[in-house]
């Protein structure tokens, strides 16, 4: 990526300070841009804001306290962070919450917890900047972090499907209705990547784990960087015509290995003489 492709540019990414979050943040700052990073907790706004500051780049870091399920406090980020860096260009929709869990013992506050961060979340951070970015008469760019399992489903996800598949689809209404404006919207699609976080949450074993990338074509999961270069990628004028569509960057993990599997060779059928 070219070291000032971003240059000028003002990103806020929420869950910002950690795992993924954190990727694009680094990402985004050693291209150039100014990275302010909202999460709830204290805790991992200062370890975000220490590792940006560490890393390469020449843009302002900043950061701001907010729990996006609460919409004055996602209007106050969102003036906090353009009074510390300036008007947004860049919006990454990374808050979420997930966990494994069988429909018939998921706890109703837990699904409705899981879809307030995940959809309301996206929706008020969205809402806020693009009024911004409206108002402004600035044209900008909103990521979106999805999950294959919007348009497959799992086992174990019901909350977190839900959830993005809402999420997947205010994407492509947002690309739509606020194109006129030079807003693009897209979404990226991870599969499985190497974070300790996810790993403690949804394969706590190291069969499970196994399991898991057995099933993916490619025979490994990705790795955060390889996903934030995919999420800058999409944020990028390289992308500028790129709207209303999710990369899906998951190995093929959710194409499946098929009823032959892919790695024994196809076998060559004999057709039958009449």
């Amino acid at each position: 990526m070219e070291s000032q492709q971003f240059g000028g540019k003002r990103a806020l990414i929420t869950g910002g300070g950690t795992g993924l979050g954190l990727q694009i943040g680094l990402a985004l700052r050693r291209a150039g841009a100014s990275v302010a990073i909202a999460s709830r907790s204290e805790e991992h706004l200062e370890s975000g804001r220490q590792a940006l500051e560490s890393g390469e780049g020449p843009g302002t870091v900043a950061t701001s306290v907010c729990d996006v399920r609460d919409h004055h406090a996602v209007r106050r980020t969102v003036k906090e962070v353009e009074a510390a860096i300036g008007p947004i260009d860049l919006l990454v929709n990374n808050a979420a919450g997930n966990f494994v869990r069988p429909a018939e013992r998921l706890p109703e506050k837990a699904f409705s917890t899981v879809v307030d961060i995940v959809l309301n979340g996206t929706f008020n951070m969205s809402r806020a900047v693009g009024r911004s970015m409206i108002e402004g008469k600035r044209e900008g760019v909103m990521l979106n972090v999805v999950a294959t399992y919007a348009w497959t489903g799992g086992p174990g996800t019901v909350h977190s499907s839900c959830a993005k598949a809402g999420v997947l689809a205010m994407t492509r209404t947002l690309a739509v209705e606020w194109a006129r404006h030079g807003i693009r919207v897209v979404a990226v699609a991870p599969g499985p990547f190497d974070s300790s976080g996810a790993a403690d949450r949804l394969w706590p074993s190291r069969e499970l784990e196994q399991k898991v990338r057995e099933s993916i074509p490619l025979g490994r999961f990705a790795t955060r960087e390889e996903v934030a270069d995919a999420a800058a990628w999409l944020l990028s004028d390289a992308a500028g015509y790129v709207t209303g569509e999710c990369l899906t960057l998951d190995g093929g993990g959710w194409l499946g290995r098929g009823i032959l599997g892919a790695d024994e060779p196809i076998p060559t059928i004999r057709r039958r003489r009449r």
